[in-house]
């Protein structure tokens, strides 16, 4: 085996005399993540709070649900680039005290635009978070326990998702709106210490020039196709706006990955993107983040809309959905059966499970729960052995050395993704709400514009019974578009681990010493030694 380059090193996987404490470390981390995730999602409660209590107009709570998105979305390459740089664990510590310190501004702000800066400055704090806590992994944690363990972490989204929505509802309940980013204060400063005390350092050697001029074009082309995606349902896909936006970041992502080429040390690598094994699972990340934002947007207009469930009794009622993925993640069973199995039939068939939950919803839900909960079960089943294992590859496919820049990879693609599964399938579910209106209600642009047009009854039902009719569709949507990128993602992957398996029996033949780092799905070669 050939040596690897001084600049491509890091410090041990774990601590010398310590070993133990991985899954304490493991823990500590999946607090940081929770915090992000629940974040991501406590706010959608409280869009009546916001418009009350500070007079926020629709343009304000949209900017103030979304700005923490643009910037986390944008600077999600930076931030892994700068953890690879300098120090895992000191970004994750600044993280963490920069996401305190913009909660503790959010929960003080008296106006629409202070709590709009201070969501942005959470972005950024996020940003360092998402990334530093998978790289972490990666570094803590050998090939043998690795899986279990981004199980685990992954486990903390889903988690998110469905406490989100709950714990904001009690805590409306009981406080005002500026208790959703209080209470991430005492978390951050738990985590802030078990951080210091607990994990170790890691970076990657090198003393090249930062890529600044790669940071910023690829801050400009996130940014710009993550704000099309937002804006594209309520300002209208063909706007002058969204179309400007278009524009920017496909420009900007073209000479990011021009000047990535060209640069001697570029930030993210851009001959990853020739990797058999990176991309089947960066297409099947991408469409697994599809259907679960997609899914989990419809899934709440479902649950609320059409079965007639108030918020805090929807989220009740999609709990089933994050359970069923904590609970198969914290027993292992998915990494138990990575090793049996292999990569490309874990995706697949945790697609299919996706899918099928999907379509079960669609066809099943109705205006009845328990079908829903069947295919909430199923997709719960699904997501917990694809996204795991979909991380497990994106990770592996990249050197050690690079695990920030790999974690900030694999978190572009969640962002993407689901912020492109709720623009698409958005657009499904109007599109076919549109068509199968009643004459009385044409052209209204949502469900309670199509009621108040109603007089009767029957019109009432018949506006009900398009909106869910939409909402099927899009789930069916959803479900092929999953389906299908499981099938390519495990043909990838397949034909990837084919190749590795014949170079390796010509290599072995002609007595060759080299080893190409990141070519394979498989387990990362163990960094070398710290300096």
């Amino acid at each position: 085996m050939s040596a690897v380059a001084p600049d491509a090193t890091a410090t041990p996987l774990q601590p010398p005399g310590r070993p133990a404490t991985r899954w304490l470390i493991l823990a500590v981390i999946c607090v940081a993540q929770l915090t992000v995730v629940l974040d991501n999602t406590v706010l959608n409660v409280a869009v009546p709070s916001l418009t009350g209590g500070l007079g926020a107009s629709t343009a304000d709570v949209q900017w103030m649900l979304n700005a923490y998105s643009l910037v986390l979305s944008g600077l999600l390459l930076i931030a892994g680039n700068s953890a690879d740089r300098y120090g895992r664990k000191k970004m994750l510590v600044i993280g963490l005290v920069l996401f305190g310190l913009a909660s503790l501004a959010a929960s003080l702000a008296q106006a629409p635009g202070q709590l709009i800066a201070a969501r942005a400055a959470m972005g950024v704090g996020g940003a360092l978070l998402v990334t530093t806590t998978l790289a972490v992994v990666m570094q803590v944690f050998d090939d043998t326990d690795r899986p279990k363990a981004i199980g685990i972490w992954s486990s903390v989204n889903s988690l998110g998702f469905a406490a989100g929505p709950l714990i904001g509802g009690v805590l409306l309940d009981h406080f005002w709106w500026g208790s959703l980013f209080l209470v991430n204060l005492p978390v951050a400063a738990i985590a802030v210490v078990a951080v210091v005390a607990l994990v170790p350092e890691s970076r990657t050697r090198g003393g090249e020039r930062p890529d600044v001029l790669g940071a910023l074009l690829s801050m400009i082309g996130m940014v710009g196709v993550v704000y099309a995606i937002i804006s594209g349902p309520s300002d209208g896909w063909l706007s002058g706006r969204v179309l400007a936006a278009v524009a920017v970041g496909v420009v900007g992502l073209g000479l990011f990955a021009l000047w990535e080429l060209r640069h001697p040390h570029p930030m993210l690598d851009m001959h990853f993107f020739s990797n058999r094994p990176f991309i089947g699972a960066v297409s099947g990340g991408i469409l697994v983040a599809f259907g679960m934002g997609g899914s989990m947007f419809l899934l709440t207009q479902h649950i609320q809309l059409v079965l007639g469930y108030g918020p805090l009794d929807a989220g009740l009622r999609m709990a089933p959905l994050a359970l069923t993925v904590v609970l198969i993640n914290f027993t292992g069973l998915g990494a138990r059966l990575m090793p049996r199995f292999g990569t490309p039939e874990m995706i697949v068939t945790g697609m299919s499970l996706l899918a099928g939950g999907l379509a079960a919803i669609s066809l099943l839900g109705g205006r009845s729960y328990g079908g829903m909960l069947f295919g909430l079960i199923v997709m719960g089943v699904g997501v917990s052995i694809a996204m795991p294992t979909m991380a497990n590859a994106i990770m592996s496919a990249i050197p050690p050395a690079k695990a920030g820049v790999g974690a900030g990879v694999n978190g572009t693609l969640m962002e993407f993704g689901q912020g492109l599964g709720v623009a698409v399938l958005g657009a499904v579910l109007n599109s076919r709400f549109a068509a199968l209106l009643p004459v009385v209600a044409a052209g209204a642009g949502s469900l309670p514009a199509a009621l108040a047009r109603t007089r009767t009854a029957e019109e009432r039902a018949a506006v009900h019974d398009a909106f869910a009719a939409g909402i099927g569709t899009s789930q069916l949507v959803g479900a092929a578009a999953v389906f299908l990128g499981g099938l390519i993602a495990a043909v990838l992957l397949r034909r990837a681990e084919r190749a590795g398996d014949a170079a390796g029996r010509d290599e072995s033949v002609g007595g060759a010493d080299g080893e190409a780092v990141g070519q394979g799905a498989g387990p990362n070669p163990a960094p070398a030694p710290a300096e």
